[in-house]
């Protein structure tokens, strides 16, 4: 299965701002969605796209083709479906390459479990589905204990009497970590624009991750407990005295 992997890493940021380009432990943090492309098996290609020339330099220094993101799909208001359609078409129309599978990754991830990318590939071809995406299990953050605020007053938003955690209805949330979508989903959704999420497709499927596996970078605090971590996985284990 032929597999283009496009890394989305727009200029213009509404939380934070350069936050693909933030120096993080010593490397910009896009650089760290370069080294898991790499490191995934199944992505036949990767390319960035961006309408950043300083991360355009950095795409080709790193060894991967860049492609400049037109005025109209560098906006907040433009879909990942129109990005990666003309992500596809740029490299299919300049080269042999036809896609069968898309996958999406976020330059503003710099954590993503090992292997993750591989998984969700394996599932989108084992099964012919539309798309696959990584989800985490919601903890804390459930709806059943979410509320409404109107001035003091809290309304619940799922009225219910739950107090443990393992009480809850198992729900999880898109963590960011890898979006795949077959080349036939991905067409399809550039007839319903209205739908910025017509390219997932009717058969959407998941794979699991582990709570703390992805971070996405969107805020300052992102980014502080992103750096946390990695210091942690590189600093080795010490031997119990």
């Amino acid at each position: 299965m032929n597999v283009l992997g496009v890394i989305l890493a727009r200029a213009g940021s509404v939380g934070l701002e350069n936050k693909h380009m933030l120096p993080l432990i010593g490397q910009p943090v896009i650089t760290y969605t370069f080294e898991h492309a790499r490191n995934a098996r199944l992505l036949s290609k990767t390319v960035v796209t961006t309408d950043s020339l300083e991360i355009i330099k950095l795409a080709v220094a790193a060894g991967f083709d860049a492609i400049e993101r037109p005025p109209e799909l560098a906006t907040s208001d433009a879909t990942v479906q129109d990005v990666l359609a003309h992500a596809m078409q740029a490299v299919e129309e300049s080269s042999d390459f036809r896609a069968e599978g898309i996958v999406a990754l976020y330059g503003n991830v710099p954590v993503r479990g090992d292997g993750v990318i591989d998984r969700a590939i394996a599932l989108l071809a084992s099964t012919g589905c539309d798309s696959v995406r990584s989800f985490c299990r919601v903890g804390k953050w459930h709806p059943a204990w979410m509320a409404r605020l109107e001035e003091d007053r809290v309304i619940p938003f799922q009225p219910n009497s739950i107090d443990r955690r393992q009480d809850l209805e198992p729900l999880y949330l898109h963590d960011g970590a890898v979006v795949a979508v077959s080349r036939q989903s991905l067409l399809r959704a550039t007839e319903h624009p209205e739908d910025a999420h017509a390219f997932f497709g009717t058969d959407r499927r998941a794979i699991q991750t582990a709570p703390g596996e992805t971070v996405e970078i969107d805020q300052i605090m992102d980014f502080y407990l992103t750096e946390t971590i990695l210091q942690h996985q590189r600093q080795p284990l010490k031997k119990a005295s």
